[in-house]
Parts: C-alpha cells; sequence; structure tokens
C-alpha cells in the first residue's frame, strides 16, 4: 500500500521479548585485514531483493573485529555495496539512513535508481555499509522471535500503578536478558556508535579512499558527528540531515522528540480539518481529546481487522507516529482513525505499525527494532532512579499531550536501556568544532523524529553552516525538493558552501 522511510529514528519504542537458547553467535573468527586491503567485489545477487533494480551494483564484506581491544579475536562482516560512478569520480560517497537499525545496503539500492543521471551518481561511488549486527552484516542481532514480538504489541503497557510499572520493568528485564543470552556479553557490549565509526574507517581504507564523502540521515547524523570527531582528517565534505544533537542526555532528547511529533500532529490535524469528515472534526482545541476518544478504549478491547489480528492501544499510537514521518502518510492515518470512528475496518493503522517494525506480509520481522535497542542502550548513560523517569512522563504530558495514556501518577517505567545489562560506550558531549567547509548539517522546521533546534545546535557546535527545510517530514535531502537537493549537490561536488540557506 506504501512503501517504507527510508530514514527512520524512534524515542523508547515498544519491544518485544522472547525466551533463547545460549548459543554463541555465527561470528567469523579470521583475522582483521590489513588497512591496506581492497574490497574484493562481486555480484549483489545474495544480497539484493531485485538485483536487476541497479545492474551496476557490486557487493562485498568487509572484516572487523567485535571488539577492537581484541583485533585477533572474534570478527563480524560488515556488508558493504557500491553503484560505481558513471563520469569523472570525486570518490565515494557513504550513505547512512539511520535507525539505528536500518539498512544502508538497502537504502544505496533503493537510491540509485532516483538518482541515475544525476550529477551525483555521475561523480561518486555511491556506497553503503550496514553496521555490525544490522541488515545484511553478520551476525545478526537478534532478541525475539516473530511470535512473541507480535504477543508484545497486543500489550498496552500504559498501567503506571506501582503493580503495573513493575510489570513493565519486569518486562523490560526479560528484553535485556535475552539479548544478552542470544549475542553475548562481547557482541552486546560493542554494538554501538562509538564502534560503528571505527568500522566505517576500515570500510574508507577498503575502499581505498584517503577521504571520503557521507550523507547521513537522522540518527546518521550521530554515527557521522562522531566519525569526523575521530576520523576527522579523512572527511572530505559530509552532509547531516535530521540532526541529533550528541550534547544532551537521553531523557532531554525523548522529551524533545515527543514534542517535535506533536508539532507533525498538529499540523497532520490542521490539514485534515480542511475535510468535513475528518476523524478528529474540525475545532483546534479538541484534536487532542477526540484523538483520545478514538484510541483510548482500545486499552481495554482491541478493534476488529479484516486481518482477524486486531489492533491495539499500542500498534495505535505506533501507526500514528509512523504516519507523522511524511505527509504522504497522513491519508493511511485518516483512513484508520475512520475506522475507528465508524467501526469499520482500521486496518490502516495496524499495517502503518506494521510497516514502522518491519513486520511482513507472513508475519516476519526484521531486526530493526533489536538494533534501536542495542545501539541506543550502549550510546548514553541512562538514569537508574525511578524519580527521574517520573519526571520525564511529566514533561511529556505537558509537551506531547497526544502521546499520554491516562492521568498522570507519579509513577512510570523506566525506559529499557536502564535495565541493559552491559554498560555504554558512549556519553553525551558537544560535538568539536570541524574544518571550515567540511560539515553541511540540514534540519527541517517541522520534522518530528529530530526537532529543528536540534540541527540548528548541531552545526553551531560543529562550526558548519545550516540547510534549513519549511516542512513536516524527517529528513529532506534528494526527496525532490530542488533547492535543497541542489545546494546538496553543489556543495559535495564543488565544495560550493550554500551558506545559512532556508529553502
Amino acid at each position: 500500500m506504501f512503501s517504507a522511510l527510508l530514514s527512520v529514528i524512534l524515542s523508547a519504542a515498544a519491544v518485544a521479548w522472547t525466551p533463547v537458547t545460549n548459543a554463541a553467535p555465527g561470528y567469523d573468527t579470521g583475522p582483521t585485514p590489513n588497512a591496506s586491503a581492497r574490497l574484493n567485489w562481486g555480484s549483489c545477487r545474495q544480497t539484493l531483493r531485485s538485483p536487476a533494480d541497479v545492474p551496476s551494483a557490486q557487493c562485498g564484506s568487509v572484516a572487523v573485529p567485535v571488539d577492537y581491544n581484541n583485533p585477533g579475536g572474534a570478527q563480524v562482516q560488515l556488508a558493504v555495496i557500491r553503484i560505481p560512478a558513471t563520469g569523472p569520480r570525486i570518490g565515494s560517497l557513504l550513505v547512512n539512513p539511520g535507525g539505528p537499525g536500518a539498512s544502508a545496503v538497502d537504502m544505496v539500492a533503493a537510491m540509485g535508481p532516483g538518482l541515475a543521471g544525476s550529477e551525483v551518481s555521475r561523480r561518486f561511488d555511491l556506497v553503503g555499509f550496514d553496521p555490525r549486527g544490522v541488515g545484511h552484516s553478520t551476525p545478526e542481532l537478534r532478541c525475539q522471535s516473530d511470535a512473541d514480538f507480535d504477543a508484545f504489541r497486543r500489550e498496552p503497557m500504559v498501567d503506571y500503578s506501582p503493580a503495573g510499572v513493575a510489570h513493565i520493568e519486569q518486562v523490560y528485564r526479560q528484553v535485556a536478558q535475552h539479548c544478552l543470552a542470544r549475542n553475548g556479553q562481547a557482541f552486546l557490549g560493542n554494538i554501538g556508535t562509538a564502534d560503528v565509526a571505527r568500522d566505517m574507517d576500515q570500510v574508507r581504507q577498503a575502499l581505498g579512499d584517503d577521504q571520503i564523502n557521507y550523507l547521513g540521515f537522522s540518527y546518521g547524523t550521530e554515527l557521522g558527528t562522531a566519525y569526523v570527531e575521530r576520523f576527522g582528517d579523512h572527511v572530505r565534505a559530509m552532509v547531516l540531515d535530521g540532526a541529533i544533537d550528541p550534547s544532551i542526555g537521553p531523557i532531554d532528547q525523548t522529551v524533545n522528540q515527543e514534542a517535535g511529533f506533536q508539532t507533525a500532529f498538529n499540523d497532520y490535524a490542521a490539514d485534515c480539518a480542511h475535510s468535513t469528515d475528518c476523524p478528529l472534526g474540525t475545532d483546534p482545541t479538541q484534536f487532542v481529546t477526540r484523538y483520545h476518544q478514538l484510541i483510548d478504549p482500545l486499552v481495554a478491547k482491541p478493534a476488529a481487522t479484516s486481518d482477524k489480528r486486531g489492533l491495539g492501544y499500542s500498534d495505535a499510537i505506533t501507526g500514528t507516529f509512523n504516519a507523522l514521518y511524511t505527509p504522504q502518510f497522513w491519508k493511511f492515518l485518516t483512513s484508520g482513525l475512520l475506522g475507528l470512528r465508524r467501526g469499520t475496518d482500521p486496518g490502516d493503522l495496524l499495517t502503518l505499525a506494521d510497516e514502522y517494525y518491519g513486520r511482513d506480509a507472513h508475519g516476519h520481522y526484521n531486526n530493526s527494532q533489536d538494533a534501536f535497542n542495542a545501539v541506543r542502550c550502549v550510546d548514553a548513560p541512562q538514569p537508574t532512579d525511578p524519580a527521574a523517569w517520573a519526571d520525564a512522563d511529566r514533561r511529556i504530558r505537558q509537551v506531547a499531550p497526544f502521546t499520554s495514556y491516562g492521568q498522570f501518577t507519579g509513577q512510570a517505567p523506566r525506559d529499557l536501556c536502564a535495565l541493559w545489562p552491559v554498560p555504554a560506550t558512549s556519553s553525551p558531549h558537544p560535538a568539536a568544532p570541524v574544518a571550515p567547509g567540511q560539515v553541511v548539517v540540514v534540519s527541517t522546521t517541522h520534522d518530528p523524529a529530530t526537532p529543528y533546534q536540534a540541527g540548528v545546535d548541531l552545526a553551531h557546535q560543529l562550526g558548519a553552516q545550516l540547510i534549513t527545510f519549511e516542512g513536516t517530514q524527517h529528513t529532506v535531502v534528494f526527496n525532490g525538493n530542488d533547492c535543497v537537493d541542489d545546494a546538496v549537490a553543489r556543495y559535495l561536488i564543488d565544495g560550493v558552501e550554500p551558506g545559512n540557506l532556508r529553502c
């Protein structure tokens, strides 16, 4: 019905659990390649679902150590794709779609046809590598089965009484322990951005490039910031779209993101109100109230859907969040809410939730949610004091009332990451300034997932120029806006800085 977004980042999303065995991950124990080793490119037939769509694509892999302090130990194989430049080559343009947990290999394969014939595709090899544990890289990070993920999504997780909070935290502990049992201490403890940045430099060396060009979306801006901080001499040009501010902690980041989704919800509701059949009505003061009247009853009784699974409260919220990433999805949110209002099939909300969670038509999930949680849990220390999370709940209710169920109780479950079984490998800190012209930041005024101010602040920390896009969507580069796309192409190809441009 609709295609997946290429760039995704969500706060503390619902996660699932599964009993798992203590089987060792399928590590390659071969040696790390020399820094001068080159990739051996081959066919993408075993990697891509539709290799004929990108006939010039080449695929390969780069081995890196699970633990850089033990380079001769277990290895992971990073999947890499390249679509070679068709004209005078400047170098490689590495792309990361975000998540964490989204596949850069799949993104490059999707971008290739759209950029075919452009100056970007003429001058750059388009390159993507899947971070450790993600996508086509091996071993794959997995924590839950399909059946258990489905079962978890049926839990509303809204009881913030002492007993309800204890239950939610016990579920999170199970998630954490099962991840540890299935993936092992070393793999889980070295899955974060600090190690992925080192992996990216191994990929650079395997490509044979002294300097790379980089386009990072959403979480990909966090990876790009970490890379330029450590390997700045190897960056020719970097574009960071949908920025994460590395200086703020996880609670503030979540609160800011929830406020961003409220802004996008308000934009959606105002647009919907142009129709007399809008499920939220036409009175702006009643949009949130009408929304809760439609979805809150799902806590006690899920709505029937044509596929017999039913739509519960958690999936209705998740489907709403997914729709707010782009106006292209608003019509599906309207359709789902109309189904709830009329007592007909609200299945589009369930489809939106499936699309976000990576569930296919056969009921199989990709591992994007497992990777998302594993990376964010080691990327920053999380407060363990329950009072900090109760205060976060209070703040979220103020800035994002459409997301809040019931009344404030003074209780709230701690985030999954506060219960994670391995320590953080990074901590919040301001980005270090970069060389003049080395980085350009792009930020969208009503970006729900990575709010505009984060881009402003990251640009200030880096000393980078900022492209502002006026819109309600998550990320914008090479998504059809000529003002943004032309400025980014000129910067990447000719080094022409955009100034503080507004599009």
